[in-house]
């Protein structure tokens, strides 16, 4: 059984306070995009992961994919299998690739052997693999809040719109973003900010870790003045970085290309 686990944007991310608990509370809309990998999950005679695409780093051990079916395997009797992950979505990004194979594992180990796991419950355990790995489950666009694994409903509906990701190749990680960012109350309401017309989003829709992160990483505001001038009607790095997307017109054609580096572009629609 083969499933396409998609990445996510960021569409405004505050990050609010620090908990007691050592995370940070942060509201930010999560959206869905179809930058995907695949995930295919066989019967086997021994349980084992292998992946193909882009380097997996870190130990097969500690790979997402492979703790969801164990955490699964805890309350269920599970039989072995292979899990095979084609890596195409950008590691170290802010896309959410990791937490997206995660979730996918968990829902499709819920179809392949028929656990009759419901939404709520698939969330239960998403939030035990990973803040972000919840918003997954449903994979539709959520207003997040707390660790980002609390979700309110929004109304926000981009379909047709044109998206670019550009991924510098550059991985910044969250231990390192998170460092930097300063936690602080919001001068105003980002759920309020995102109903307002696409066009308006330049003036107050923001990412608390552009501030943090640009100075030492100048290829991101450059990125983002490109897509700017390309013709975006808003653009952002999406999460803790480093991926910087834009959000274009519908009736956008061009092909945007970044030349002469090893930089990753996605583009497509809404």
């Amino acid at each position: 059984m083969i499933i396409f686990p998609n990445a996510k944007i960021n569409i405004g991310l505050h990050v609010v306070n620090r908990r007691p608990d050592g995370f940070r509370n942060l509201e930010s809309c999560f959206y869905p995009v179809n930058w995907c990998d695949a995930l295919e999950i066989i019967r086997a005679e021994e349980t084992r992961f292998t992946s193909s695409g882009l380097t997996i780093p870190g130990e097969t051990d500690m790979n997402l994919c492979l703790k969801a079916y164990k955490l699964l395997q805890q309350d269920f009797a599970l039989p072995p299998v292979h899990i095979h992950l084609h890596k195409n979505i950008p590691i170290g990004a802010g896309l959410g690739g990791g937490s997206a194979d995660a979730a996918f594992t968990l829902k499709l180990l819920n179809n392949l052997f028929e656990l009759n796991l419901l939404v709520p419950d698939l969330e239960n355990y998403a939030r035990r693999l990973g803040s972000d790995c919840a918003f997954f489950i449903q994979n539709k666009p959520v207003f997040a809040v707390e660790k980002g694994d609390v979700f309110e409903p929004i109304d926000l509906h981009l379909s047709g719109y044109q998206a670019v990701i550009i991924y510098p190749d550059l991985h910044i990680t969250t231990a390192e973003a998170y460092q930097k960012v300063v936690p602080k109350n919001p001068n105003e309401n980002l759920k309020n900010l995102l109903q307002q017309p696409l066009t308006t989003w330049k003036d107050g829709v923001q990412n608390d870790f552009e501030e943090a992160l640009f100075p030492s990483y100048p290829v991101l505001p450059q990125l983002k003045a490109y897509l700017d001038e390309a013709g975006a009607l808003y653009a952002s790095m999406t999460g803790s970085g480093s991926a910087v997307f834009g959000i274009f017109p519908k009736d956008f054609s061009q092909k945007l290309t970044v030349t002469g580096t090893t930089y990753s572009v996605w583009q497509g629609a809404l």
